[in-house]
Formats: C-alpha cells, structure tokens, sequence
C-alpha cells in the first residue's frame, strides 16, 4: 500500500476513533441518566400501587409517574440508537484495520 494511501486511512480511522470515544461518553451520560430515571419511575409506581386515594393516585400519575415513564422510554431509545452508532462506526475501523493488515500481508510476502 503506497505511504499516502496508508496515512489517509489512517487519519480517517483517527478521526472515526474520535467520534467512537464522543459516542462512548455520551452513552455514559445518558446511562447515568436512565439509571436515575428507572429509580424515580419504578419508586412512583410501588407508590402508585400502594395508595387508595384515586385523586391521590391520578396527581402522582400526573406530576411524576407519567413524565418519568416518558423520560426513561426515551432514554432506553436513546441509548439504543447510541449502541447502533457504535456498531456501525466500529466497522469502519475494523474494515480499515483489514484492508491495512490485507496490504501489509501482500507486502511482506513480496519483499
């Protein structure tokens, strides 16, 4: 493989590893986030089950129950759709890393 055709991919691979480490954060981020979200909406539904004042029942459904179930499926969304990225862009730095190590191969087996 001629140098200059070594050295772009290997930029590309850099810069491909960049936004593989820009995912990995921002799936650990929203990993935080989901963590705290199934507490909240797991406590308010034990709550929920737990009480017999259906106006009772009805506010906490409202105000936390409700949006928390809301944030925590979107969250789980998110973090599917992060985990999809990460595949996908992993296979660009597995195919790079093939067709160097396919080059690399063809040229020592010629020198």
């Amino acid at each position: 493989m001629e140098d200059h055709v070594k050295k772009s991919l290997e930029e590309w691979k850099d810069e491909i590893c960049d936004l593989l480490d820009e995912i990995d954060r921002e799936y650990d981020g929203i990993k935080r986030e989901l963590q705290v979200y199934s507490y909240k909406f797991s406590i308010t539904k034990q709550v929920i089950q737990s009480t017999v004042n259906g106006d009772l029942i009805r506010d906490i459904r409202e105000l936390y129950h409700t949006p928390f179930e809301k944030r925590f499926n979107q969250l789980k969304e998110d973090i599917k759709d992060l985990e999809e990225k990460k595949k996908v862009f992993q296979m660009f730095v597995d195919k790079i890393d093939k067709v160097k190590g396919k080059e690399e191969e063809k040229a020592g087996l010629s020198v």
